[in-house]
């Protein structure tokens, strides 16, 4: 099992730290550093030790500042650390008198040029610096280009791709209100299938009984985070790999709390279908409807999600009802049909996160002998693999942005939408229009040498700056970079009523504020026909064409499916023209 949530490094108000990091980290900034930079962070300063050999004399807190200051690239410290400590030549009087100390841009220089000599300390005293500043200054001026350049190999990737056997593999997004028991089910099917093993679950078990909270330990399994076991709610997505004989498949957790849509959003674009989970329990089907299992089921089928299997979860508390399994269906078979969903791609499968019953295997209750069905497993397994855009220009919308490794500083994940990408290809990222060259990648946490539309990537990346990259931009060819647009139009369902209004544009991680600036026409459902022009105002169910006006130019094209929300709320959903 794969189980990956890495923090974005390109969100706006943590660049505002990178002024701190010197003063911090003598300061006892170690103290603050995460268990991953910790370990990155030992890791790393045993490759220098080793690198510069047992003669070099360094302190440990040095090179562990120049690991820092490197982010960690331990080849790049290396070469700092030995320039900056490199013998000088004896100088002539002369040489001494004449003399300036050699900045870093020299030292680099020099250390690049097979025939350079060495750089030549002044003896005239100068008044020392703090050491706080020493090594900031050298990284701010050097320019190490001493990583020998990744050569594309021009691989003919889609024959490639066509010439392997592999596995179907699929991406879907588990949905549902609030507290309907997606993190457990989900937590359940992935220790069932032994992607996670008994001693993890144990682990889990014992800590979640140690806070009062026994029954989230399979939720625990996908929340990773502290604040979302403290609350008992999933916020961000979070991903897991895990295979059957015929699929391999990466679930995508999405929250449930109405505060966190947009992160459900984020989910759902990168899926093939949804497993929308609702608790059967007497009461919360109800206040689920109310809540954000409509709201979920509605912006999935507007993201292009065609297929929908709904877990009908904590069965065991419904004592195994075979009326109210029923009920739901018949209630939510409406629902799902009047949103778009054709009837032969909606399927339900009563289940039981806690206890187990009916998601790999039979549910063992007595109570439940009157369902014949597929488990949930079996269900998954029932996906037909999806077409992806294998011969379109390269597209892939960043979903995080993180420090790789020791080896790889600077890293990039998501989902290739469209295309293919090749270790030493240059991209392009948008809207900044910066370049960069792809230093290795790795398709399901394996290195690769290519990856092909529909796979989730991490793709390492040398040759751009930090400050360029955040999620929500969008990786492509330099033969054929996506727009950035600052006005589109669309085709739009209304799901609450819409007036010219400011709003937020939401496509998976990217979302600007903007405003519906002209409502154009009403269109007919079925033929698209116009119905009425420049409505002063549309009801909710309508289909309408509207121009939406952006606060600042972002990567978007025709046909970008787009969600947007006002006041919290989503108002529509829809296709760009």
């Amino acid at each position: 099992m794969s189980n990956r949530r890495v923090k974005s490094l390109a969100l706006d108000d943590e660049f505002d730290d990178y002024d701190d990091y010197d003063d911090n980290y003598d300061n006892g900034g170690d103290s603050e550093m995460s268990p991953e930079d910790k370990e990155q962070m030992r890791l790393g300063a045993i490759k220098v030790r080793e690198a510069l050999g047992p003669t070099f004399q360094v302190a440990d807190s040095e090179i562990q500042e120049t690991l820092w200051h490197y982010y960690y690239d331990v080849e790049k410290s290396v070469v700092y650390l030995k320039n900056k400590q490199k013998p000088a030549a004896t100088p002539s009087k002369k040489q001494t008198n004449d003399s300036k100390k050699p900045s870093p841009d020299d030292i680099v220089s020099r250390a690049q040029n097979a025939k350079a000599t060495p750089a030549v300390k002044p003896k005239a005293k100068e008044t020392p610096k703090p050491k706080t500043t020493s090594v900031a200054r050298g990284v701010q001026a050097l320019s190490i280009q001493d990583t020998p350049k990744v050569k594309s190999k021009n691989i003919d990737v889609v024959s490639e791709y066509k010439k392997i056997k592999r596995k179907n593999a699929a991406n879907f997004v588990v949905i549902g209100h609030v507290d309907a028991g997606k993190s457990t089910l989900m937590g359940r099917l992935l220790f069932d299938l032994k992607a996670v093993d008994q001693r993890t679950m144990d682990k889990y078990r014992k800590e979640a009984e140690r806070i009062g909270k026994g029954s989230f330990a399979f939720a625990w399994v996908l929340d990773q985070g502290t604040e979302e076991r403290a609350r008992g709610v999933t916020i961000d997505i979070a991903s897991n790999k895990f295979e059957t004989d015929k699929t391999s498949f990466t679930i995508l957790d999405a929250p449930g709390h109405r505060d966190f849509v947009p992160n459900m959003i984020a989910g759902a674009s990168q899926a093939d279908f949804a497993v929308l989970v609702i608790d059967a329990s007497t009461g919360n089907f109800e206040s689920g409807l109310k809540g954000q299992t409509k709201e979920h089921a509605l912006l999935v089928r507007s993201i292009g999600v065609q297929r929908i299997i709904v877990a009908v979860n904590k069965m065991d508390v419904a004592d195994w009802s075979e009326a109210r399994f029923e009920e739901i269906r018949q209630q939510m078979s409406g629902f799902l049909t009047s949103a778009g969903f054709q009837p032969k791609n909606i399927s339900f499968v009563p289940c039981s996160g806690l206890e187990g019953g009916n998601i790999l295997t039979r549910a063992s209750d007595a109570r439940s002998s009157w369902y014949a069905g597929p488990t949930l497993v079996e269900e998954l397994d029932m996906s037909e693999p999806s077409t992806h855009a294998l011969d379109k220009p390269l597209r892939m919308t960043i979903s995080d942005v993180f420090r790789g490794g020791v080896q790889n500083p600077l890293s990039i994940s998501g989902r290739l939408e469209a295309g293919n990408i090749q270790v030493g290809e240059q991209v392009i990222i948008m809207p900044s229009g910066e370049k960069a060259q792809i230093r290795s990648l790795e398709v399901d946490d394996e290195p690769q040498d290519w990856a092909i539309a529909g796979q989730n990537v991490v793709l390492n990346l040398t040759d751009v700056d930090l400050i360029h990259l955040k999620t929500g931009d969008v990786l492509c060819s330099p033969l054929t970079p996506i727009k950035n647009l600052n006005e589109f139009k669309a085709k739009m369902l209304a799901f609450d009523h819409l007036t010219p209004m400011n709003i937020d544009v939401h496509k998976g991680r990217l979302h600007v504020p903007g405003r519906i600036a002209q409502l154009v026409a009403v269109l007919d459902k079925s033929s698209g026909a116009v119905l009425k022009k420049k409505p002063k105002i549309v009801q909710p169910g309508t289909v309408v064409r509207v121009v939406v006006q952006l606060d600042q130019a972002v990567p978007l094209e025709a046909p970008a499916r787009v969600v947007l929300r006002a006041n919290g709320e989503t108002v529509a959903a829809g296709l760009i023209e």
